[in-house]
């Protein structure tokens, strides 16, 4: 990784002194504009057609700046390390990270370098969107003015949110802010405090599909409205169709004529950290490295912010090793410096070829850039090949050590080896089962008893846990002997949950002695369990027993998670275990208790059907989204993934609501059949478009909220059928 340029030359390129777009440069976007048609169908998902790639890449930026330009340009600001300068002193340590990671010097010159065909691409992007820029001149973009063509190059890998994501913020502040703090120790168990992210994907093999064609599920699990609905065609044989993060040019989770890909989150360990033993002489610092003391790298960043409607600035000396930035620091003087993928050409060039694989073999060929350093892969095609791959980008390690924890700088053995080959990742290929799940788990149930074996593999390859969600999908998977689409579907929203398998059990068995002991439980709290216990552990909007049930797991889950030792690792099943052992029986009955004094102090009840309270709502289009409980909303039945809900859907409470809105969990889903002929259907959460006055910005809300699907419109001649207008760019 490379310093920075100067301040002044990166704002500059960046855009906020951009100059005013050319005579030159408007002629040649209106001139590109007459090769792309957009064709919007009955459900406002665009059509982008082009007569080349960059033409449709063109097309495309400009559709989705239609659509949410707001969003493209936070994720811009986002990756290059500029949201403080609108959303102020709050953001800065966020900058800093980015900068940490993300160099606009190193972009500048992987774009300069980039092959023809990829440079076309960024070229294409920058124009797409500013082309959008300049047809809508009552657009007010926040910073963003003019769009530069290395800014995709800015990311760790191919997606928006890569790796860095993990560093912690408070770290950062504690180490290059005030100091003060000697070490900073971040509980594992702070993760699990968030609505869980991330992702499923199953595939189905010929052998166990009805049509005797292979089917694949793709099940992202994101913030709502992360990602849109698109299809990209271009006469050069680009043809993808699925969900393209705002802001990037290729379809990141979908299928084309010959085979689809989705991704799901890994815990694949793509990243280090090292512990750096640190010395300071005649002011300057030193870092040891064998027998040797190396100068520590140093660099000033002056991030600004804004703070009573002017940028202010805040300058940091930075550090870093040649294993990377420092980001911290522990006990003894220990530096903690990061070291992960830095290879953003490699990344992006694999995120885009791969929507123009034909088969496993060209898929596969794409996998060895390398450039995937957080997902798994789930896989499925035409000619009836299912697969899987657990992580891409992959450093080789001395297994003496273990890297699940900081290891010593100074030691050379802990450097990188170079890469395992895809060919040595954990995966499987037609598995004997037919078929394939991953739902960020552990890839050794990936196929049921046709998975991959664990001793053949590093422990870094695949320290995942298991978690609920995979049970619950090894469990539907293994169920049936056939599958169609609806019948994936089913499986896709089977409404078990067993996270509430020992949880429901423990409550009962506490609760009883509780009621033998010399001061039982009074009031209502004892129908309250008999509820409970005859709840059937599946979601469904009429439920009174899921209601209670997640009122009081979360209670008890909360407490519990305060008597986790320091950095103990934890994930849902060990930290549930953890609950049911580490509460007592009295602190089980109370929280129960509490939870009917919550629901009936917020609705007048405690007998509230899961529907009731667990709401869809969309209101302003905003990225922060505002809730309101006197306002139109819609019942969910399916609950959070911590609980192995399958469809996944996060709800809180917000200010001023007594009612839980969904904010995260499924957002596009689409199911496949591949084969002669492309068979799919596709469900996204509210619409496709952003803005409250457009008819797709809820017109998929009533299907998304009773788990249904709309029908893909894939062919040339399926979208003229259902289409709603097609215009070219600035039309």
């Amino acid at each position: 990784m490379r310093f920075f340029l100067t301040l002044g030359f990166i704002l500059a390129a960046t855009g906020v002194q951009a100059q005013a777009f050319t005579p030159a440069e408007i002629a040649r976007w209106q001139q590109q504009a007459k090769h792309v048609t957009i064709t919007r169908d009955t459900w406002g998902v665009p059509h982008v057609q082009g007569k080349t790639d960059a033409d449709a890449v063109f097309g495309l930026l400009y559709a989705q700046c239609e659509d949410d330009f707001a969003r493209v340009e936070m994720n811009y600001l986002d990756a290059i390390g500029r949201l403080a300068e609108v959303e102020g002193e709050s953001a800065i340590y966020h900058d800093l990270r980015a900068r940490l990671f993300m160099d606009s010097t190193q972009a500048i010159s992987l774009y300069r370098k980039s092959p023809a065909w990829m440079k076309q691409l960024l070229m294409a992007f920058a124009d797409g969107t500013n082309y959008y820029l300049y047809t809508h001149p009552t657009v007010q973009p926040k910073l963003l003015r003019r769009f530069q063509p290395w800014m995709p190059l800015l990311f760790s890998e191919g997606s928006i949110g890569g790796n860095i994501s993990v560093v912690p913020l408070e770290r950062l502040k504690d180490f290059y802010g005030s100091r003060k703090s000697t070490s900073w120790v971040r509980p594992d168990f702070e993760k699990f405090e968030r609505e869980p992210v991330g992702s499923n994907g199953f595939a189905v093999a010929p052998a166990k599909s009805v049509s005797g064609h292979a089917l694949l599920l793709i099940n992202p699990h994101t913030s709502f409205y992360f990602r849109p609905e698109v299809q990209v065609t271009s006469e050069a044989g680009l043809n993808a169709y699925g969900a393209v993060t705002w802001g990037q040019f290729f379809v990141y989770q979908g299928f084309n004529q010959h085979c689809g890909w989705m991704h799901t989150s890994s815990y694949a360990d793509s990243m280090d950290e090292y512990l750096e033993t640190v010395e300071q002489k005649n002011g300057k610092y030193y870092y040891r490295y064998g027998t040797k003391l190396r100068p520590m790298q140093t660099a000033t960043v002056s991030i600004p912010y804004l703070q009573d409607g002017k940028i202010q600035r805040k300058q940091f000396t930075t550090y870093r090793t040649h294993h990377g930035p420092v980001v911290g620091q522990q006990a003894d003087n220990k530096w903690v410096t990061v070291r992960m993928m830095d290879t953003p050409l490699e990344a992006l060039e694999q995120s885009y070829l791969r929507t123009k694989a034909t088969d496993y073999a060209s898929f596969q060929k794409v996998m060895k850039l390398n450039g995937n350093a957080s997902n798994n892969t789930v896989f499925a095609d035409s000619k009836g090949t299912i697969a899987y791959w657990h992580g891409n980008f992959m450093p080789k390690r001395d297994s003496q050590f273990d890297w699940s924890q900081p290891v010593d700088g100074s030691n050379p053995k802990t450097e990188w080896q170079g890469l395992h080959k895809v060919a040595d990742l954990v995966q499987v290929k037609n598995p004997s089962s037919g078929w394939i799940q991953n739902c960020n788990s552990t890839p050794f149930t990936v196929s049921g008893p046709s998975s991959p074996a664990p001793g053949k593999y590093p422990a870094y390859m695949a320290p995942d846990a298991e978690n609920y969600r995979g049970i619950n999908a090894v469990r539907v998977l293994s169920s049936k002997s056939v599958f169609t689409l609806d019948t994936l579907i089913a499986a896709a929203k089977d409404p078990y949950l067993a996270g509430f398998e020992e949880l429901i059990p423990a409550l009962a068995k506490d609760f009883q002695f509780v009621v033998d002991s010399s001061n039982p439980p009074t009031g209502e709290v004892g129908e309250a369990m008999q509820v409970v216990q005859a709840w059937d552990k599946r979601y469904g909007k009429a439920s009174v027993g899921q209601t209670l049930a997640t009122y009081w797991a979360e209670k008890i889950l909360r407490l519990a998670r305060t008597r986790v030792p320091a950095n103990q690792p934890l994930d849902y099943i060990s930290l549930t275990k953890f609950a049911i052992a580490k509460t007592s029986p009295q602190e089980k009955v109370a929280a129960l208790q509490e939870t009917l004094e919550e629901l009936t102090r917020d609705f007048g009840t405690w007998k509230m059907p899961w529907g009731d309270v667990n709401r869809f709502q969309r209101l302003t289009g905003n990225i922060q989204e505002t809730y309101d409980d006197q306002k139109p909303s819609l019942p969910v039945a399916f609950t959070s993934s911590a609980w192995g809900s399958l469809a996944a859907f996060g709800s809180r409470t917000y200010p001023d609501t007594k009612k839980r809105y969904g904010s995260v969990g499924n957002s596009f889903i689409a199911v496949v059949e591949f084969g002669p002929r492309i068979k799919a259907r596709s469900v996204l959460a509210g619409g496709n478009n952003n803005q409250p006055t457009s008819p797709h910005f809820t017109d998929q809300a009533g299907l998304y909220a009773e788990e249904n699907f709309k029908d893909v419109f894939f062919y040339p001649e399926d979208v003229k059928q259902h289409s709603e207008r097609t215009y070219s760019p600035g039309q």
